[in-house]
């Protein structure tokens, strides 16, 4: 019987998996692996392959905000209502839910400061039940889902001697 999480780790891990791979890895039959891939990408279990690209390597200028925002939730549609909205904007990476002193986290790239700017007063902001928002810009990126971006094995600290 095919383990239907390990099967999900491992495409989690390595979209570039093929389905023959998966199989000698999982102990099924390429048969079994593909009836189950597509029945995950059905169930809307499996969303999308990506690839983590290290953009910083690349002559690719951009910022990637995280945005913080407090609602207040409207009668009869809640949270989702702003959520949705603002989650079908493109350069929306990712919209959370959150507890504690805000309500939603927004990841957000674009071109520079100035865009980033724009979206949250010209779109956000002017949302009916959006209190306030607060903006943080990521400075470098040391890993993200899961992969890290710098080798840091290589310990450079200097010995002393006392």
């Amino acid at each position: 019987m095919l383990d239907r999480m390990e099967l999900l780790r491992l495409v989690e891990r390595d979209a570039k998996l093929n389905s023959k791979e998966i199989a000698v890895m999982l102990g099924a039959s390429v048969e079994e692996v593909e009836k189950e891939l597509d029945f995950l990408v059905k169930e809307k279990i499996i969303l999308g392959a990506k690839t983590e690209i290290n953009w910083e390597k690349t002559d690719l200028e951009s910022v990637v905000a995280m945005i913080e925002v407090r609602i207040t939730p409207i009668r009869n549609k809640g949270y989702n209502h702003i959520a949705n909205l603002i989650s079908k904007y493109d350069k929306v990476k990712a919209c959370y839910l959150m507890s504690g002193g805000f309500d939603l986290m927004i990841i957000y790239e674009d071109k520079n400061l100035k865009a980033v700017s724009s979206f949250v007063s010209d779109r956000i902001a002017p949302l009916e039940g959006v209190l306030s928002t607060t903006t943080h810009f990521v400075l470098k990126k040391y890993k993200d889902n899961g992969i890290l971006f710098e080798d840091s094995s290589n310990d450079d600290r200097q010995a002393i001697i006392l």
